[in-house]
């Protein structure tokens, strides 16, 4: 039997936006990715900008905040966090109404869920696989370099990467490795913020892929035979 609901965790520069949707059309579920901010807006009663702006996978999202919070000397993660007015509801009422849209997916039909912590969220749901995407930080600059033209500003644009073995030669520039950084951060910080957990942790997942090492159709060949023995 297929798991109705595969969760993806990624670093930046391991393909999650290339691997995700694949995954998805191999098992016939919807890849929800954009469709949660969307519906998070919506339930609030808010612009789409305003849900993005507290969302883990924007470019300027809460996770920005909490990373930049956690490295000033006397700022740790789980204490108050001053937020700017972005919006008028508070960051953790985007969080519960984004982990609702998780968990009413995983409901009604499953999915496979990019990023937002999913994982955790659904952590006790019957049937779902829990995905972590990573690899060691040098050949993960080197991969974005080479998927991203011109060292691109547009991180992890969702465009799929080449189907052969991922090991790009290009010498990442200092808008990679920043981007790289940034976002690293602001997501792990978005997980131990709201969660109170590592989301590098290898026992919140089920499987755990070095995508610097294999190629996009390798790592989804290995999910789902995964998501067929769950």
């Amino acid at each position: 039997m297929n798991a109705q609901v595969v969760t993806i965790s990624a670093t930046f520069g391991a393909g999650g936006p290339a691997v995700g949707p694949a995954v998805a059309e191999r098992l016939g579920l919807p890849f929800v990715d954009r469709a949660i901010p969307e519906l998070v807006a919506g339930e609030i009663g808010c612009t789409l900008e305003e849900a993005l702006a507290h969302d883990d996978r924007a470019e300027s999202g809460i996770g920005r905040i909490l990373a930049g919070a956690a490295r000033l000397p006397t700022m740790a993660l789980g204490m108050d966090v001053y937020f700017p007015d972005h919006t008028a509801a508070l960051p953790g009422e985007f969080v519960e109404h984004t982990e609702s849209v998780i968990k009413r997916t995983a409901e009604r039909g499953g999915g496979v869920l990019l990023g937002r912590a999913a994982g955790v969220v659904l952590a006790g749901h019957r049937g779902a696989l829990h995905v972590r995407l990573d690899g060691p930080r040098e050949r993960r600059l080197a991969r974005a370099a080479a998927e991203m033209p011109s060292g691109a500003r547009a991180a992890e644009s969702g465009r799929p990467a080449e189907a052969g073995r991922a090991a790009p030669t290009r010498t990442p520039d200092r808008d990679v490795e920043r981007m790289l950084d940034d976002n690293d951060r602001a997501r792990t910080a978005y997980v131990k913020h709201f969660y109170g957990v590592d989301p590098a942790d290898p026992r919140l997942y089920h499987l755990v892929i070095d995508t610097t090492r294999l190629s996009v159709s390798a790592t989804v060949e290995l999910i789902v035979v995964a998501a067929r023995e769950v």
